[in-house]
């Protein structure tokens, strides 16, 4: 099946590269929208920046989350997921925004880190708008030298 062509009586448009990257933003919203999960119905969260690292005792996850209350986050060990949820509230403002890139709302980061974790001992500190959290290595996973015996 063919489609009509459409003919306009002005000058054939120029390529707009902007509404071009404007059209593919708004696709892939839509389809993270179908992908992620969200907090609540109809809520989609966004996901900071983080780092993960491993030490011969523990996990390391730093989260950037500038501008957050400690009482606005949420730290949750499920098994071996690590969940950091919460909410980066909007200040109010006066006048009109004229640029507004910063996020704000509910954000949501989640790692599956390996089963040898010691989910008891779990730290998290708060500092300069990155939350450290800490998660240690169960004994049975830390390093341990082995002597040899023998002649």
């Amino acid at each position: 099946m063919t489609l009509p062509a459409v003919r306009s009586s002005g000058p054939p448009g120029r390529w707009d590269p902007f509404r071009e990257f404007e059209d593919l933003y708004r696709e892939m919203g839509r389809w993270m929208d179908s992908v992620t999960g969200r907090l609540d119905e109809g809520v989609r969260a966004w996901s900071p920046l983080a780092d993960v690292a491993e030490t011969d005792d523990a996990y390391l996850v730093e989260v950037e989350l500038p501008g957050v209350k400690r009482e606005d986050i949420n730290i949750d060990l499920i098994g071996s997921e690590l969940a950091i949820t919460g909410e980066l509230k909007e200040k109010e403002r006066q006048g009109l925004f004229r640029s507004r890139t910063r996020r704000t709302g509910q954000f949501s980061y989640r790692v599956t880190l390996p089963h040898d974790v010691d989910a008891d001992k779990v730290e998290a500190n708060l500092a300069d708008g990155v939350l450290s959290v800490r998660v240690p290595k169960s004994e049975a996973a830390k390093p341990r030298r082995i002597a040899i015996s023998g002649k």
